[in-house]
């Protein structure tokens, strides 16, 4: 498992260790394979693991970003590459739901993200609240002013959608490797090799910290304390029960919907024949993903009840049938972090997912191989300088 192997021919032409075998370091090491990298990807619990924030079985596509054009430009980026994927794997990874946006007052998110899909060309319709009413009866609209429909977007399967990267990528010759990896040392401004969990080193050409809820831990160095690259927060889930033989709160007749009223609440009807499945987006306490127990409080088990009785009243007596507690690693900002490590000018950093960074996996992966193979600049916002002055 110690030392290097023989590097490849081809475009890539090199050797590259990723370390982290979710969304983010899934898609980087099956693009660097397919770019001609000899490429070994290292994961201490294996892809789509439980303590991992790509964990679990769903999470939701979608391009709404209100002004923000590039995270637009990701997601579909994204979509593109999923779709993509379920055919040349045969491998269903995406169910084309939609996602309702439920908009109080006049939200200007809302309006600006709508702008973006006329110009970017995204299906979508604006339903004003008569026609809300009349197409889902199932919701309490009293404090809703219209909803926004974006018809292109749906759920994607998490944890099938990492293991079928892992697969793919050990099958076209991807080497895997079930172990903790930290950096080693510092030969000039080059990262010498990978110290694993079991005392080898693992030596590459070039290296991949994504190591998602973790990335502050391995790379400790690289921000002041005030401003960690990632910080774990802890995200309650419910999944309530639906009557038997229920065809209301389940697709086709519910899409995926997304309220940003007070707090942010999300839903993804069905959850792929789980549940009704219920999140608040607010950031939760501090985390040790590692360590730490996933037992959901009685608080938020009632704030979830009392949303859930106001938005779909029928459901209002509905079991609680599953629920976990996953995590979010976020950034001081929110943004994305894709960028050459300062000192180490052969090791690369890609993270801060922020909760909303899984339908970004596959553009991210293809947009961290074009960086380290020199064909693309990294993007200004997701460098990593922002953090050291903050």
């Amino acid at each position: 498992m110690s030392g290097k192997g023989p590097t490849p021919s081809g475009p890539g032409g090199r050797s590259v260790a990723v370390v982290g075998a979710g969304a983010f370091g899934g898609w980087a090491a099956w693009h660097l394979l397919r770019a001609g990298c000899q490429v070994t990807l290292v994961d201490a619990w294996g892809p789509g693991n439980s303590r991992a924030s790509s964990g679990g079985d769903t999470r939701v596509m979608r391009h709404g970003y209100g002004d923000d054009v590039l995270y637009l430009r990701l997601a579909a980026r994204s979509l593109e590459l999923f779709q993509e994927h379920e055919r040349l794997w045969d491998t269903p990874l995406y169910d084309p739901t939609g996602v309702l946006w439920l908009v109080h007052d006049d939200d200007v998110a809302a309006r600006t993200s709508q702008h973006r899909f006329v110009e970017a060309g995204i299906p979508h319709r604006v339903l004003d609240r008569d026609t809300l009413a009349q197409q889902f009866p199932q919701l309490g609209l009293d404090d809703i002013r219209y909803g926004l429909l974006e018809e292109s977007a749906g759920i994607l399967s998490a944890r099938r959608s990492c293991a079928a990267v892992h697969d793919a990528f050990e099958a076209a010759g991807g080497r895997v490797v079930r172990a903790w990896a930290e950096p080693g040392a510092l030969q000039g401004d080059q990262l010498d090799a990978l110290t694993l969990s079991d005392g080898a080193r693992l030596e590459a050409d070039a290296y991949v910290f994504a190591c998602g809820p973790w990335l502050g831990r391995v790379c400790p160095d690289l921000a002041p304390p005030s401003a960690p690259l990632v910080k774990p927060t802890r995200q309650e889930v419910f999944t309530f029960g639906v009557p038997p033989g229920d065809t209301q709160h389940v697709p086709p007749a519910l899409p995926i919907w997304a309220d940003q009223g007070e707090r942010f609440w999300y839903g993804i009807p069905g959850n792929l024949g789980r549940g009704f499945k219920l999140g608040d987006d607010t950031r939760g306490a501090e985390i040790d993903p590692t360590a730490d127990e996933r037992v959901v409080s009685q608080a938020g088990l009632e704030a979830a009840r009392a949303y859930l009785g106001q938005r779909f009243p029928a459901l209002v007596d509905a079991p609680l049938i599953e629920s976990r507690v996953c995590c979010y690693e976020e950034s001081p900002d929110g943004d994305f972090l894709v960028d050459r490590h300062p000192a180490a000018r052969n090791a690369w950093l890609l993270g801060g997912g922020s909760g909303h960074g899984f339908k970004h996996g596959p553009a991210l992966g293809e947009l961290l191989t074009q960086c380290l193979l020199g064909e693309r600049t990294p993007e200004t916002r997701f460098a990593i300088e922002r953090f050291a002055s903050a």
